[in-house]
């Protein structure tokens, strides 16, 4: 019987540290999906700057971070063009 409890206590514990590994893998997963959709860095603009970025931003029904992003890329493309 001694044995037995053991062997089931032992079955309970491999159990739960599957379910702790299978946690991890899935936010590690999350984690390398978040890092492959978009890099965020931190951005500091003068106040009257920004007020131009956001009333631009809203002329284009564009939130302020979507409209920082496409001068951006389309700063990068007239880059690239002119190469």
């Amino acid at each position: 019987m001694d044995v037995d409890n053991r062997e089931e206590r032992l079955r309970s514990r491999l159990e739960k540290i599957k379910e702790l590994e299978d946690e991890i893998t899935r936010r590690e997963n999350i984690v390398k999906e978040k890092d492959r959709v978009k890099k965020q860095v931190l951005l500091r603009l003068s106040p009257a700057l920004w007020a131009e970025i956001a009333q631009w931003a809203e002329d284009e029904y564009r939130s302020i971070n979507s409209q920082i992003e496409f001068i951006l890329n389309d700063a990068v493309k007239s880059r690239k063009n002119r190469s």
